[in-house]
């Protein structure tokens, strides 16, 4: 999740962090109250009386997260919602559905930024050099399946292009579960690994001899490598209020593994990274053709 730059924030305790994810299901299960006065839409009736050749869901939401790779210190930030739906392209072929529930093969861009990250912020990284912010673009696509009525899987993969202080290749993968028990919910849950190349790895997790140097040996110095970045598990849930508007919240949990986890960035913040987040949306749909 992040992709345009955002203004730098102070970092805040990890118990803050957690209370402002609190804060945040607690906003995301409101709307619940309202649902049996809330009108729904079929979107598939829509998109064939409409002749939809795109749907798209764009909105912009908050979360919390670490404050750079390997933080034990946590920062509030904002993101952009971009999800793609249908797309049918006359004499090439459609990708998704106009029925969300349907599945099939869906495919999405991915993005990401991450913000700048100064020793003189963090106490715990003097002698580091300071770096600039990255930009990661890319695309993600996954293959939704039933496996029981309500209930059903997607395999997904994404891979990105960093660039700015950073460059290389970055990426994941996972499996959600997918629950739509009714046509206001969607409830996703499943595990997932990030992985990059050696030139984003050294970046954010190598330490030279002339940073171990000026941390006065409390940075020892490592050549970071590329490989399985982290593991983890996410969780979202979507809730329609009004027709086509949408209350997004998501959480994650990843932890270190390989040549990150043995950094000595991460030694001194944490294996352990947590996310959480709450945004807006609205699903737009369009005769381009």
């Amino acid at each position: 999740m992040k992709q345009t730059p955002m203004p730098e924030h102070a970092p805040v305790t990890f118990r803050s962090a957690l209370l402002l994810a609190a804060a945040f299901a607690g906003f995301a299960a409101a709307p619940a109250l309202a649902a049996d006065a809330v009108a729904t839409v079929d979107t598939t009736e829509v998109a064939v009386v409409n002749n939809a050749d795109l749907i798209i869901e764009l909105g912009a939401g908050v979360s919390t997260q670490p404050a750079y790779e390997g933080s034990s210190d946590y920062i509030v930030s904002g993101y952009p919602i971009v999800g793609l739906q249908y797309l049918n392209i006359p004499g090439i072929g459609a990708i998704g559905s106009p029925d969300e529930s349907y599945g099939g093969f869906k495919i999405a861009p991915s993005f990401r930024f991450i913000d700048k990250r100064n020793a003189a912020d963090y106490p715990e990284l003097f002698g580091t050099r300071a770096l600039d912010e990255t930009y990661q673009l890319g695309l993600r696509a996954g293959y939704e399946f039933p496996l029981y009525e309500t209930f059903n899987a997607e395999i997904y993969g994404e891979a990105r292009y960093a660039f700015g202080e950073a460059e290389g290749f970055v990426g994941g993968a996972g499996i959600d579960f997918i629950s739509r028990p009714n046509e206001q919910w969607t409830l996703k849950l499943g595990p997932r690994t990030t992985f990059a190349s050696a030139e984003y790895m050294s970046t954010y997790f190598s330490v030279t001899p002339i940073e171990s140097l000026a941390s006065f040996g409390r940075l020892g110095a490592y050549d970071a490598g590329s490989g399985f970045k982290t593991v983890g598990a996410a969780a979202s849930a979507r809730y329609e209020f009004r027709p086509n508007w949408f209350v997004n919240a998501n959480a994650a949990y990843e932890r270190m593994i390989g040549d990150a986890k043995d950094s000595p960035i991460v030694k001194v913040g944490s294996e352990d990274q947590f996310f959480a987040g709450i945004g807006l949306s609205h699903r737009f749909t369009l005769d381009l053709f």
